[in-house]
């Protein structure tokens, strides 16, 4: 089956902190997951890269807006690369593919009727756009912007070309209020819902003046402001930035280049914050009907990280650095916390501290005590092969087994990623407490002293265990795909899957109790984990 997969792109303006990954390392898990399902993913992740701010940036350091994004965007690749994120594209809106998309869907809304020329008054973040009065804070006589604190806002007037949303409100209730709601979860969709029915007011897509970004394609007497030879009249000015940013979705699955159309269209899912639920929510299915396209089928709207009450921002100071976090924890470690910390769907507090005090009692004494325990135990008792583990239906095990496999495929089909982590490691800590219970090393000691019943309960109860590492490791794989891989050798499987989940059999086959055979006998215990001191680690907060 074919699923597509998009996060919103990241503004290129500086280096990304961890909150501004923390979209795309669930996303990457999402992808992974279902890579190893069999599914044909295409996920899309990138940066948008047009906007007056990055061209006075970029003027202040004397270089073109191009080489200046041109170095941001190679920050947020090799912080992404960091953390293992295995987008099938990174798309740029200064690509080739996306100017010629953003132009297209302008000529398809002005052909549909729905764009028309007016004017513009109001305050505009150089960050992100015009905004409304309700969407700023006022500072004396004027404002700065809730989502970039210190950025103050510019009061403008200018002609501009507008598209028509008021002409799709009754299209968009019906669209949000389907049950299942295409927007969720439910609690952002009512939020969308409200603002519709508060009445909704055209929007401009258009700059004047500006010379950074995408050429708005339409004079004003409706005639091609693009010539022959593909350049453009500057008296048109430029697509909106975040008009242009919206389309980069379409862009990524193939539109208009492909002979098809858009042959990935629609999504399956998009990933977003909810800072920018309303762009996404309302404007963008408006766009893509006003173009002739279908609406995407998911919208998730995830929470921010929060340092002391706060969202964590560049502006603000208070991010986490995610190289650093890489460096102490490593990647899997990092993608894990992350997903584990805080609810994929609220908002969640988030430090230095905690993320060392979830990494230590989860990943470190959890999960890797419990694999090298099993594997040490296993290895000194059987050392030629693996015991196998029982019957599921006689495996306490098993049994727990059967349980978190459901619940944990439940949680992640429904972005649920916290629930999907939190179902796998309640069955970790039910292994560890079977191994208390069992205490195989007084079996262990009886089996040497020649008793056969011992030895029987002994290798049931180990197999049990190894079993039980090798299906958590493999349904938490999305998450820590390294160390997944790194569980299966050791316990003598050999992963199945490439760097980035492609291969198979697919999950669904391998995750059934006592699918697999070792290949080979069990390889010496490593550590997985290794644990953190706090003060040996110097502060990721800014």
């Amino acid at each position: 089956m074919r699923y597509y997969l998009t996060t919103a792109i990241a503004y290129a303006n500086n280096k990304p902190g961890l909150h501004t990954l923390y979209e795309v390392i669930g996303a990457d898990a999402i992808a992974r997951w279902r890579r190893m399902s069999g599914d044909d993913v295409r996920f899309l992740t990138g940066t948008d890269e047009h906007s007056v701010n990055i061209a006075t940036r970029a003027a202040e350091e004397g270089i073109s807006p191009q080489d200046f994004v041109d170095a941001k965007v190679a920050l947020f690749q090799s912080s992404e690369a960091r953390l293992l994120i295995s987008p099938d594209r990174f798309i740029r809106t200064t690509d080739t593919d996306h100017l010629l998309a953003a132009q297209e869907m302008v000529r398809r809304s002005h052909a549909a009727g729905d764009i028309y020329l007016g004017s513009y008054e109001g305050w505009y973040c150089p960050n992100e756009g015009f905004r409304t009065e309700t969407d700023v804070e006022r500072v004396g006589d004027g404002a700065v912007c809730p989502n970039h604190p210190g950025v103050a806002l510019e009061w403008l007037k200018e002609r501009n070309w507008f598209f028509k949303l008021s002409a799709y409100q009754a299209r968009l209730e019906a669209w949000l209020s389907q049950d299942p709601s295409p927007v969720q979860p439910a609690f952002r969709r009512n939020e969308m819902l409200g603002f519709v029915r508060q009445g909704l007011e055209d929007f401009s897509i258009s700059r004047e003046g500006a010379g950074w970004g995408i050429p708005f394609p339409i004079r004003a007497d409706g005639t091609s402001a693009i010539a022959h030879d593909g350049t453009a009249d500057p008296s048109t000015g430029t697509i909106y930035v975040w008009y242009d940013a919206l389309i980069n979705y379409l862009t990524g699955a193939g539109f208009p280049m492909s002979p098809d159309g858009a042959p990935w269209w629609p999504a399956d899912l998009q990933i977003i914050g909810k800072d920018i639920n309303r762009f996404h929510s309302i404007f963008w299915p408006a766009m893509l009907w006003s173009a002739g396209l279908e609406a995407p089928k998911q919208i998730w709207v995830h929470g921010w990280l929060l340092s002391s009450g706060e969202r964590m921002s560049k502006s603000r100071g208070n991010f986490l650095d995610p190289d650093e976090a890489v460096a102490a924890l490593g990647a899997d470690g990092v993608r894990f916390v992350a997903l584990r910390e805080v609810p994929f769907d609220r908002d969640g507090e988030v430090s230095w501290d905690s993320i060392i005090r979830r990494y230590n009692s989860e990943l470190a004494n959890d999960f890797g005590n419990l694999v090298n325990r099993a594997v040490t135990m296993a290895q000194r008792s059987f050392p030629d092969a693996a015991p196998p583990p029982r019957a599921a239906a006689t495996s306490p095990l098993g049994i727990a087994w059967a349980v978190t496999r459901t619940r944990a495929c439940d949680a992640i089909g429904q972005v649920a990623l916290h629930e999907w982590l939190g179902a796998l490691w309640e069955l970790v800590g039910t292994a560890n407490r079977f191994v208390d219970s069992e205490k195989p090393w007084e079996l262990a000691k009886a089996a040497r002293d020649g008793d056969a019943a011992a030895h029987e309960q002994l290798s049931g109860v180990l197999g049990d265990l190894l079993e039980t590492c090798r299906l958590i490791s493999l349904y938490a794989a999305p998450a820590i795909p390294r160390v997944a891989a790194q569980v299966w050798e050791l316990l003598g499987h050999r992963w199945p899957y490439d760097e980035v989940g492609h291969g198979g059999p697919a999950l669904e086959k391998l995750g059934e109790w006592g699918a697999c055979v070792a290949h080979r006998p069990l390889s010496s215990p490593v550590p997985l984990f290794p644990r953190l001191e706090r003060d040996e680690q110097p502060p990721a907060t800014r």
